[in-house]
């Protein structure tokens, strides 16, 4: 039986939203992230027919939400809003640590995230990105350092 456009892109939705949502939220935050995953996402599925064939369509997806959530907000460009961490129930959490992030730039924020929080490999996050492994690797030991140097952590 051959597979339906609808029941393929079911089958990438089912296996790939959640990833799409994590890098988008670590990058734009957690609303516009939500936003730019809908977007996104309703973009895959009119264009699906291209979509699928493509070498990496999260990271294509990726890159449409990213685009049309900025262009739809490009006058309230402020700092990504990142969960609070309020009383602080997880001791291994530090408090600190959403404000750092969100000083990061979004190429530094989108590594440490993805690679150190959700364990993305640097392959997954280049592919993503559209750039080198290299690249992916410079961003998060640069956004590690600033993250260090902001919370007083020694490495």
């Amino acid at each position: 039986m051959q597979e339906t456009q609808a029941d393929s892109f079911t089958k990438f939705f089912q296996e790939q939203q959640h990833r799409l949502a994590q890098a988008l939220t670590a990058s734009l935050g957690t609303e516009l992230g939500a936003e730019a995953t809908s977007e996104a996402l309703s973009y895959g599925w009119e264009h699906w027919e291209r979509v699928r064939n493509m070498e990496h369509p999260v990271g294509y997806l990726y890159r449409v939400g990213r685009s049309r959530a900025l262009r739809f907000h490009r006058r309230r460009r402020r700092p990504p809003v990142l969960p609070e961490v309020r009383s602080n129930p997880l001791p291994w959490v530090e408090p600190g640590l959403p404000g750092a992030l969100a000083r990061l730039s979004e190429k530094q924020r989108l590594a440490v995230i993805l690679i150190h929080s959700l364990g993305w490999t640097h392959r997954e996050v280049a592919n993503l990105c559209g750039v080198s492994i290299g690249t992916v690797q410079t961003h998060a030991e640069r956004g590690l350092q600033r993250l260090r140097a902001t919370l007083g952590v020694a490495a």
